[in-house]
């Protein structure tokens, strides 16, 4: 006679086991990587120093997350500067707005800015860096990136298909943006949804997670200015606008933020848009900083923004 198997536990219940299972082994893994740069610092300096710089080059973990695309997307392969090419879908026809994803993210996570502007008359543009969704590895291999390989895929897609009309932008693509803008090319209207902070208070975070010693966190910092060719203050968003150093000049901005943001402060979002000459804040609550980018809320404040449509500045709770 068979023993009678016992009842599972709840859905709910197995996905909180799931999830702590999941915790324990993201913190058991950090104390690991810990404990290794730890000892690297005192025995072996330069050794650090590569793993450190590594870790940072590192994509997180499941990067394709939520696909929101709508079928019909006609996928391009676009040839970017440090060899392999990158992803670009393309949906509708007529003034191009591009989307441009974040660290660790893909096109996908954008698809739900497409349907409506598409429908609002636009040739809207979806681009994945590489070593992010369907692009291929960056030049530093599988699972790593830098910011100069997002911004110089971009640059390569908008000298492909043309200057865009309208840019949409996540989290540390609103940095790539900035970047490509202050370098010549220009856009009617701009969207930035969940900016990153300065990224000198990004390697602080970074090096305070990993208890990195001073000289390490000192060395990762120059060898990142080494690779991208300029002060990583140079890549702070807020000063491109304030002293006008956006081709064209500071195009009328929308920015969104969620305050639950756990990711990007949302006192970036209220900076932005003080420094910004044109621009404009919606702020939603209880979003964070990925599903802001599916809430109808953000979907129709951008098109309104990118079509010409009025936008009030003001605060809207996420559905």
């Amino acid at each position: 006679m068979t023993a009678p198997h016992a009842p599972l536990a709840p859905l709910s219940q197995r996905r909180r086991w799931r999830r702590a299972r999941r915790r324990a082994a993201a913190a058991a893994q950090l104390a690991a990587v810990r404990t290794q740069l730890r000892v690297l610092e005192k025995v072996a300096p330069a050794a650090a120093d590569r793993r450190a710089l590594d870790l940072w080059c590192t994509l997180p973990p499941g990067a394709r997350l939520r696909d929101l695309r709508p079928a019909g997307g006609e996928v391009h392969r676009v040839p970017v500067p440090r060899g392999g090419t990158a992803a670009a879908e393309v949906w509708g026809e007529g003034p191009t707005v591009y989307l441009m994803h974040g660290w660790g993210g893909w096109r996908g996570q954008l698809g739900a800015f497409v349907q409506p502007l598409v429908e609002a008359g636009h040739r809207v543009i979806a681009l994945d860096a590489p070593g992010h969704g369907d692009s291929d590895p960056g030049f530093l291999g599988a699972g790593r990136g830098t910011v100069m390989e997002f911004i110089e895929a971009l640059e390569a897609t908008v000298e492909r298909f043309g200057p865009p009309a309208g840019v949409v932008a996540h989290s540390m693509g609103c940095t790539v943006v900035g970047q490509v803008l202050a370098a010549g090319t220009r856009t009617d209207r701009l969207v930035l949804v969940a900016p990153n902070h300065e990224f000198s208070e990004i390697v602080a975070q970074f090096a305070g997670h990993l208890r990195l010693g001073d000289r390490t966190r000192d060395h990762l910092r120059a060898a990142l200015e080494e690779i991208t060719g300029r002060p990583l203050e140079a890549f702070d968003l807020e000063p491109l606008g304030a002293q006008g150093r956006l081709a064209g000049g500071v195009p009328p901005t929308l920015v969104v933020h969620d305050r639950d943001d756990a990711e990007t402060p949302y006192r970036v979002a209220t900076g932005l848009v003080a420094a910004f000459a044109d621009a404009r804040l919606v702020t939603t609550e209880g979003l964070g900083h990925h599903r802001v980018l599916a809430a109808p809320v953000t979907v129709e404040a951008a098109v309104g923004h990118l079509t010409g449509r009025a936008v009030p500045a003001v605060s809207r709770r996420g559905g």
